[in-house]
């Protein structure tokens, strides 16, 4: 029996935001405020890893934005039709009527990171989204809050929508002490820096040996675990063998994969390499 054909998706609604400003929150992290009368049409959701889907074109096409994605995969190259990267939502400031996107940069490397270091007031980029799904549970005893720099956005607006009174405990990957950032944190939240001298093949057992070392406090704790691929495979084990956590209590995810492109590691998404909690 044949299988029928999925049906197609309709197209995300593209919305067009302003850059309003750039600030640099560390050497190797750049803030974009975004705004304008996008800000209207944008729903943001109820979640502290709350994300938004950017689309890049190439400079030399003179593409603008909203881009007929359909038409110019027809039109262009696979190579020259725009593209999408995922990155966290720093925060969203409703009186503003505008949103903050922190981009890690390092150098010309990647799409994302250059064109937040470059970008100027009066520059338009289009965004889909938002998504996102993770939410602080408040009864939870302790909170566990792991990732590298590409979670650390997440981190900080989860740390900043807990009560005052909540207990727990961040591990924060950086490569140098230049890349650690002020964070606001409950009295009762302490927080543990990783330092990453080099990106080799033990890098992706910092957290986990960070993570298993750590004396950990009595009571159901709620983690929320986001970054490097292999680093959350690592993590993943710590979580569910050693400690006997149940899948409820984790947000546990790769943002991105070491050596690959955003395009192959969304791929890997559907295959085991790219699996980090079996269902």
């Amino acid at each position: 029996m044949d299988t029928p054909p999925r049906p197609s998706r309709p197209p995300r609604p593209q919305l067009v935001f302003d850059v309003l400003a750039t600030a640099w929150v560390t050497p190797h992290m750049v803030r974009v405020t975004l705004g304008g009368p996008a800000f209207d049409e944008f729903q943001p959701k109820d979640v502290t890893d709350s994300y938004v889907k950017l689309l890049f074109a190439k400079p030399e096409l003179g593409l603008t934005p909203p881009y007929d994605l359909a038409g110019l995969r027809e039109q262009l190259p696979p190579e020259d039709v725009p593209v999408t990267r995922t990155y966290t939502v720093r925060r969203i400031n409703p009186a503003d009527r505008t949103i903050d996107v922190d981009f890690v940069v390092h150098g010309d490397e990647g799409l994302a990171g250059p064109w937040a270091a470059r970008a100027k007031p009066g520059d338009q980029i289009a965004l889909m989204g938002p998504g996102g799904a993770y939410d602080p549970d408040t009864t939870a005893d302790w909170h566990l809050l792991v990732g590298d720099e590409s979670a650390t956005p997440a981190i900080a607006a989860t740390l900043e929508a807990l009560p005052e009174d909540a207990a727990g405990v961040v591990f924060l990957e950086c490569g140098s002490s230049e890349d650690m950032i002020e964070l606001v944190t409950p009295r009762g939240v302490e927080v543990v820096w990783v330092r990453r001298d080099a990106r080799d093949d033990a890098t992706k057992f910092l957290l986990a040996n960070a993570v298993s070392a750590y004396p950990w406090p009595a009571g159901r704790v709620q983690v929320f675990a986001h970054g490097e691929r292999e680093s959350m495979k690592a993590l993943r084990d710590v979580f569910l063998k050693e400690r006997g956590l149940l899948k409820e209590q984790l947000s546990l995810s790769g943002y991105w994969a070491a050596g690959r492109t955003e395009d192959r590691f969304q791929a890997e998404k559907r295959e085991p390499i790219g699996v980090i909690l079996p269902a």
